[in-house]
């Protein structure tokens, strides 16, 4: 599991989710040379009884970040739309609901489909922001049972840091990492960072 992910497991668990590692769908389409089978991976499943997530998560810290006409399908470069086929595709997303629905037994409005963003794209000074055309464009997705749901990495932090305070000792990197940088007196409390961070 990449480092972000496991922030991203343990915020889903937050909301009672059972958590899995990637999972991958078949997924079939008919092209000019007959009929292809492909798997596709999904990140992270979070699973409760009334509820089953497919996570998409890019963290791209060490990069531009996400940009919005790359997630939106409609960069030149069709290898860039590519990284982001489970929230542009249609077919594909459709296909994935359907055959995670089945695979653990809910029905359709019960998946919800979910992107994780480490960094969105405009972040560098002098960029303009690609967070709202992104939240903007996901929202009026509807995939199984709702929108495409958008969430960043403050929020992800936030939930994790709220499970990092617990007194009961969970061997797990990032809860460890956070209890680690606290008491060596490093982190920013919530309060004391800059509005809009």
């Amino acid at each position: 599991m990449e480092a972000f992910e496991t922030f991203v497991a343990l915020a889903l668990e937050t909301e009672d989710l059972v958590v899995s590692e990637a999972q991958k769908f078949s997924f079939q389409r008919q092209t000019t040379s007959g009929l292809q089978t492909h798997g596709y991976e999904v990140d992270l499943v979070g699973a409760r009884a009334d509820r089953l997530v497919l996570a998409s998560v890019k963290s791209y810290f060490g990069s531009r970040g996400v940009a919005a006409d790359h997630l939106m399908g409609q960069s030149a470069k069709a290898e860039l739309n590519k990284r982001y086929a489970l929230i542009n595709d249609e077919e594909l997303r459709a296909a994935v609901v359907a055959a995670a629905a089945k695979r653990f037994g809910y029905s359709t409005d019960q998946v919800r489909l979910r992107l994780y963003v480490g960094r969105f794209a405009g972040s560098r000074p002098g960029e303009a922001s690609h967070e709202q055309r992104i939240r903007d464009w996901c929202a009026a997705q509807t995939v199984g049972g709702s929108p495409i749901e958008v969430v960043d990495v403050h929020e992800v932090v936030s939930r994790v840091r709220a499970m990092a305070e617990s007194k009961q000792y969970r061997d797990n990197a990032a809860l460890v990492a956070l209890k680690v940088l606290e008491a060596a007196g490093v982190l920013i409390s919530p309060s004391a960072e800059p509005a809009g961070e």
